[in-house]
Order: structure tokens, then C-alpha cells, then sequence
């Protein structure tokens, strides 16, 4: 099986003045307030800061209602707050704004706006604002699709140790976008990043070691980096790691294991695992065999795969409908119809 890479570009995407900025007084106590969640006594000490122009309180004060934390939601007074101390030159400000432009959340849509904001933050040295831009060359909005520029604003986030930047700096060496792809490269970023527990990159390292790219094929490492994406969830990551412990293939094979990770990939809606899982449950590996489970799995296996696979899922749930009863299909139907993604 092709371990798939990820090919999507990660961004942070909110920052707050609180780690890197040290004053004395009321902001300090407002951001230790903050941090231990008590966001009344933030909002009280940040207000009468903000209200005097102190940037870092206005920047964290619009946090604070962009994402309704001690006051109700509201995007337009979290620009406003971001407005001001961007307009002080506040570079985590203006990158906070470039991002409330390029989601048009409190302003209306503007991707120009974004790049504006986000570049004069990113000319500061500023590495969300220098990731973001990358992602914004890309993508192309708001300036023209430019690869060469987005690798050179990923590249500078990258080496100030940014671990998205060094993930999507993986991404373009390991795609071959903006120059020649280059997989030594890819997995040297992927690995920076993945240390920094990015998922993503820890998913793509993975696949890496897998597909044996940038360096010898070893399925023990891409167990190891899976491991870690699928312990933060990753559907792909999870599904990669119960096909391991399936065929014994950098892992002691195990069923029962192969059954429990493909189970939470599939529990996400992953169409791979669903139609994997109906197998299990058909032959019974790891679990109980359970013709009505298989029929269910493959049911919604077929629902959610593509139109290149969906005949291969419908052909399972097929087979499996002819060792069963009209009774045992009407209820692997109806647990189809009620399944819900978690």
C-alpha cells in the first residue's frame, strides 16, 4: 500500500501577546489571570490598559472577544482592538487583523487587506504573519500564485524555528513546488516540525519512512511518527497504523490493535478504515464476527468513498448480504442510518 503524504499547508492562526511580552502591574496580572482561565479578572485589568494605548493589552483584549472569552463573541470589536494596536505597529496585532480580513470575520472579506497587514508583521520578523503569507502566495489570493514567493516567507518562519513554517517547507520540497522536489529536504522539515508535535508533519514523516522517501524504507519509524499523529486524532495517521499492526509491518502483528485504530479512523468517517473494518468483522480478525457490523461498515464505507471506490465497498456489503437474513440486513441498515461521525 502507497502511504499517502498530506499535502495541505498548515498556518497559526490566532496569537496572543501573552508569551513573549513581560510588564510589570496590572498586565501582568491580567495575562496570569488569563492564563489560568479567570477571564472576568483579565477583562477587567486589560480594559483600562487598552483604553490608555497599551498595544499588548488591545491586542489581547481582541483575542478575547474573537473568541468569546469572558464577553460574548464579537468579531467587530475584536478588529477594532486589533486596529489599534496594529496601528502602534504592533506586529502579533497586525497579523491578528490581516487574519480577521482574510476570513472576513468584523470586516468584510479582503484578501489585499490580509496581505498588507500580514506583510508589514511579516517584515518585522513576525513568523505567523511570514507563515501566513506563505500560505496566501500558494493559494493566491490576494496576489498572484507565486510558489518561489510562498517558499521564501516559509523559509524565513522555518529558520526561526516555526514548526508550521518548517512543516510547509516539507510540503514544497516534497511536492516540487517553487523548486525541484527534493525528499532529503522534505524529511529533514517534516522531522523539524513533527518535534514540535505538528500532526500533520507527523503523519507525513511517517509516510515518508513508509514509502521510503528521503530515506531507507523503515516501517518501525513510520509506526513511531503514525503513533504520534494518530494520538492526536488523525484519522489518516490512525488508519495507516491499524493497516501496520494488520500485516505486522513495523509492529508485531495484532488484530485486535488493527481493529481498535482502524475503529477510530473510521468512527471520523474515514471511508479506508470503514471498508477495512467491515473485513475484520466479516472474518472475524480481532473481533467477533459480526455479519451485521460488516454490512454496516461496508454500507457507509460506500457512502463515504469516492466514485473509484465506492463499487469495490458495494460489492463487499454485496457479498456480505448473502450470508445473512432480511431481519440482520434491515438492522445493519438501520445502524448505518443512525451512525454519526465523532
Amino acid at each position: 500500500m502507497r502511504h499517502l503524504i498530506k499535502a495541505g499547508f498548515v498556518a497559526l492562526l490566532l496569537t496572543l501577546s501573552l508569551a513573549g511580552h513581560v510588564a510589570a502591574g496590572p498586565f501582568e496580572d491580567a495575562s496570569a489571570a488569563y492564563r489560568r482561565g479567570d477571564y472576568s479578572t483579565a477583562l477587567r485589568l486589560f480594559r483600562p490598559l487598552a483604553d490608555q494605548g497599551f498595544a499588548a493589552a488591545q491586542l489581547d483584549l481582541g483575542v478575547m472577544y474573537q473568541k468569546a472569552q469572558g464577553v460574548p463573541q464579537d468579531y467587530a470589536e475584536a478588529v477594532r482592538w486589533y486596529r489599534l494596536a496594529a496601528d502602534q505597529g504592533f506586529a502579533a496585532a497586525q497579523s491578528n487583523l490581516g487574519l480577521m480580513y482574510q476570513l472576513g470575520q468584523g470586516v468584510p472579506q479582503d484578501y489585499a487587506e490580509a496581505v498588507r497587514w500580514y506583510r508589514l508583521a511579516a517584515d518585522q520578523g513576525y513568523v505567523a504573519a511570514q507563515n501566513a503569507l506563505g500560505v496566501i502566495y500558494v493559494n493566491g489570493q490576494g496576489v498572484p500564485q507565486d510558489y518561489a514567493e510562498a517558499m521564501r516567507w516559509y523559509r524565513k518562519a522555518a529558520e526561526q524555528g516555526d514548526a508550521f513554517g518548517q512543516h510547509n517547507l516539507g510540503v514544497m520540497y516534497g511536492t516540487g513546488q517553487g523548486l525541484p522536489q527534493d525528499y532529503a529536504e522534505a524529511l529533514k522539515w517534516y522531522r523539524k516540525a513533527a518535534e514540535q508535535g505538528v500532526r500533520d508533519a507527523q503523519y507525513n514523516l511517517g509516510a515518508m519512512y513508509a514509502n521510503g522517501r528521503g530515506a531507507p524504507q523503515n516501517y518501525a519509524e513510520a509506526m513511531r511518527w503514525y503513533r504520534k499523529a494518530a494520538d492526536q486524532g488523525d484519522a489518516h495517521a490512525q488508519f495507516n497504523l491499524g493497516i501496520g499492526y494488520s500485516k505486522g509491518q513495523g509492529v508485531p502483528q495484532d488484530y485486535a490493535e488493527a481493529v481498535r485504530w482502524c475503529r477510530m479512523a473510521a468512527e471520523q468517517g474515514d471511508a479506508r478504515a470503514q471498508n477495512v473494518l467491515g473485513f475484520m468483522y466479516e472474518l472475524g480478525e480481532g473481533v467477533r464476527q459480526d455479519f451485521v457490523r460488516a454490512h454496516m461498515w461496508f454500507n457507509l464505507a460506500a457512502a463515504h468513498f469516492g466514485e473509484d471506490l465506492q463499487k469495490t465497498a458495494v460489492s463487499n456489503r454485496d457479498r456480505v448480504a448473502t450470508k445473512m437474513t432480511s431481519a440482520q440486513i434491515a438492522e445493519a441498515q438501520r445502524l448505518a442510518r443512525e451512525w454519526k461521525p465523532k
